[in-house]
């Protein structure tokens, strides 16, 4: 989740760039380092079968290729904020729909635990203008980054974390190459700048194939629920990142919101742990 927060900045480099042609660059690149990690650390990779392709697909097509598409068309219709404050809401919904999946109801603790880290990253996001169309964006951009871990857990008993994130990635790879082939051309690959290229492989590295692995590893460790608590950091990170670029420091209601995902990490994962034992 810092990665993902720092990325913010990196992300920005990319506006002026194809979107399908960078992202194809980005996940294929991802994929490959993902390959080579796996076979050096001897991890299993399995082929898919049956209704994994289904679930696997899913979050490639939410998670990955709607979501990014999501953020860019919010974009032109919303503040910032206002997509930054619809992926804070991810914990609450993690925390219900996530036990849900294994048909247990949600822990009051984790529950409160996730309103108390969204409100925080609310406060750190702060918020912003949007009209009913990036409103609507908002929404996609929420469900999107919700299904990108829900729609995982089906398949990561058997797949784990490797597995997970080496399919996915190909799986975008591919659908973003198509979209690229028939909006951009097959030679926009060549018009990327150096900026663009840089901003891709940080992003194919570190907010890809490390945290996708990462991430996995966590819901897989902590269950959804839990996990979902660690989004909060986002934002965190993302502001941090802000300072250390040369932005200002942080305003008041951000040092508050900073504190407020503090305890609902710690009202969650110390608390949520001890109820778990």
């Amino acid at each position: 989740m810092a990665f993902v927060g720092g990325s913010v900045a990196v992300s920005g480099l990319l506006t002026d760039a194809d979107l399908a042609t960078a992202q194809a660059l980005r996940y294929a690149v991802a994929c490959g380092l993902l390959l080579v990690l796996a076979r050096l650390s001897g991890q299993r990779l399995l082929r898919p079968r049956g209704a994994e392709w289904l679930w696997l697909s899913g979050v490639a097509g939410t998670g990955l290729v709607l979501f990014n598409v999501a953020l860019v068309r919010g974009a032109a219709h919303a503040e910032p904020a206002v997509l930054g404050v619809a992926v804070a809401c991810v914990p609450v919904v993690l925390a219900v729909v996530g036990p849900a999946l294994d048909g247990r109801r949600p822990r009051p603790v984790v529950l409160a635990a996730a309103v108390v880290v969204t409100c925080g990253a609310v406060l750190v996001q702060g918020l912003g203008r949007a009209d009913a169309t990036g409103l609507a964006w908002a929404v996609v951009v929420l469900g999107c980054e919700a299904a990108f871990t829900l729609l995982a857990v089906p398949v990561l008993g058997r797949h784990g974390p490797w597995g997970v994130s080496v399919h996915t990635t190909w799986l975008a790879a591919v659908a973003f190459a198509v979209l690229a082939a028939g909006t951009e051309g097959p030679t926009a690959v060549t018009e990327l700048r150096t900026q663009d290229l840089l901003a891709t492989g940080y992003l194919a590295v570190a907010v890809t194939a490390v945290a996708f692995v990462l991430w996995y590893s966590s819901v897989a460790r902590l269950g959804a629920g839990r996990a979902g608590l660690l989004t909060g950091i986002a934002p965190v990170a993302a502001a941090g990142t802000g300072v250390v670029l040369g932005g200002p420091a942080p305003a008041l209601p951000v040092w508050v919101g900073i504190a407020v995902v503090t305890a609902g990490l710690v009202l969650g994962l110390t608390r949520g742990s001890t109820a778990s034992r």
